[in-house]
Parts: structure tokens; sequence; C-alpha cells
């Protein structure tokens, strides 16, 4: 099937091309205004400082062993034991109803961290409780003297999400997906024969005459 027979297909049945696309697009729309939530999200940062730089007292020394223990820093800021000791300090069951990003640059000590969920107040307690753990557990298990926050999470005043119009755009191209989808496929399992050329390269034999279809005539 060539681009111009497609798109002539799609003439004619341009309710489906125009009609699939506006349904998927408002049953999304509704249900991501009235049936997901806001959610919000508060971040916090942190510096790590090593044993060897605070014996020193010179901030640049041994960088590289310093970015490596901020490395080992981020992977323990998504343990266990962290979000363990968090939820019990904030009286919660587990945290599996916040998502929890951790960033940090391999070029740099500092550690973002990242707590979204749909309560503004809880999710500031929950990224200011971890920041508090880690850095009492860090101490324990590297004996990493100084995991300092630079800034502790505040409550967020806006929601970051959902997405709603990228989920309304999203539904409206997927319908129009499936219209090309359905008029290519029902093309595809329809056998009749529409046209002279058709019924010449089925039979093998040249057509000689045309009945005219007329409508409304005896």
């Amino acid at each position: 099937m060539t681009l111009l027979e497609l798109l002539d297909l799609m003439k004619k049945r341009i309710k489906l091309v125009i009609g699939l696309p506006i349904v998927c697009a408002l049953l999304i729309g509704v249900y991501s205004f009235m049936f997901m939530p806001d959610t919000y999200t508060a971040t916090t940062s942190m510096y790590v400082l090593t044993n060897q730089e605070q014996s020193a007292g010179n901030l640049s020394t041994d960088l590289s062993a310093s970015q490596m223990v901020a490395n080992d820093v981020t992977t323990l800021l998504k343990s266990n034991r962290v979000r363990k000791a968090t939820a019990d300090d904030l009286g919660l069951k587990s945290l599996k109803d916040f998502e929890i990003e951790v960033t940090s640059a391999t070029t740099s000590r500092v550690i973002e961290l990242s707590v979204t969920g749909t309560e503004p107040e809880l999710v500031a307690k929950v990224a200011n409780s971890i920041a508090e753990n880690v850095a009492a557990i860090s101490q324990d298990v590297m004996k990493v003297e100084a995991v300092n926050i630079i800034d502790a999470a505040l409550a967020p005043v806006a929601p970051s999400g959902p997405s709603r119009p990228l989920y309304v755009a999203v539904a409206f191209m997927g319908g129009l997906f499936m219209a090309v989808a359905i008029i290519v496929v029902a093309d595809m399992l329809n056998t009749k024969v529409r046209t002279a050329d058709e019924a010449e390269e089925i039979l093998g034999i040249p057509v000689i005459g045309r009945i005219p279809v007329v409508k409304g005539g005896r």
C-alpha cells in the first residue's frame, strides 16, 4: 500500500480518523483530572566531607577518594536500612508510596535527594529524615564524619505532576495510530474486487466494458 492509497482510505473514513483520537484524548483527560492525584516533590542537598579532609583541614586533599565516598553515600541513600529508619522515625509502615530519586555528579561531592508523594508536608519530612539518617548511618558504616545538609527540604507549594497535558497528547496520538491501524487491517481483510485493474489482475483478461452505478434510478 502506497502513501497515496493510505491517504485515500483515511479520507474515506475521516470520521474514524478524527473521532477515535478525540475519544481517547477525552477519556485520558477525564481520568487524569478526576482520578489522578497531584504529586509534590521536595528536594534536599548534601555535601560529603571525608575524614581525611577534616583532619588535614584541606578541602582539595584526595578529591578522587572523596568522590568515591560520595558515590558510596549515594548508594546508602537507596538502602533499605536508611528507608526503614526513616519510616520508623515518621511512624510510617514503609516508604513504598514515595518516589525517591538520588543524583550525584561524578565531579562533585554534592548529592541531591528528591522525594515525590501526594502530601507536600510529608514529602519534605521524608526528604529531611532520609538526609539525617544517612548522615548517622554513614558514620557508623563507613566512618564518614560529615554528611552536611546544604539545603533542607521545604514543603512544595505547587504540584510537580502528573503532566496531564502530556498524557492527553499521547492518548490523542495513540488514538490516531489505532485509527490508521484499523483502516489498514480492514482494507487487507476486504477481499472485494473494487477496481477494473483488480479484476484484470485476478482474471487475467482485459475489461472491455463497464456498467455505471446510477443512484436513485430504476
